[in-house]
């Protein structure tokens, strides 16, 4: 019965694939984290309204927030190169760019 109401409304069912355990749980994290970071803040007006605050968050999580994993590195952007130079450590001077109207924050070294 669950299926067919998904499939009235346009939704297409994905299976997970029997030799990935793992895949559940990406997923399960993933809206875990929109929810919380992105959701529970917003109030949603529309159909049009989601789709488009759920691009800016999808952005957001693959080009600019830092994951768990090697040196915190985005998915889709190399790695930084490292500060070396002592005087650039000693004066930081970051860059705040706000998205969704200051729900996400997005933070670089100024040039």
């Amino acid at each position: 019965m669950f299926d067919a109401v998904l499939a009235d409304a346009g939704i297409k069912m994905v299976l997970t694939g029997v030799l990935m355990p793992r895949m559940n749980s990406i997923m399960e994290h993933w809206v875990q984290t929109c929810r919380r970071e992105l959701l529970d803040r917003t109030l949603i007006w529309n159909q049009r309204h989601l789709l488009h605050t759920l691009r800016e968050f999808q952005t957001f999580y693959n080009e600019h927030r830092p994951h768990l994993s090697i040196a915190n590195a985005r998915p889709c952007t190399p790695l930084p190169s490292p500060i070396t130079d002592p005087d650039q450590i000693a004066d930081l001077n970051v860059q705040r760019h706000q998205r969704l109207g200051e729900i996400l924050n997005q933070y670089r070294h100024a040039a």
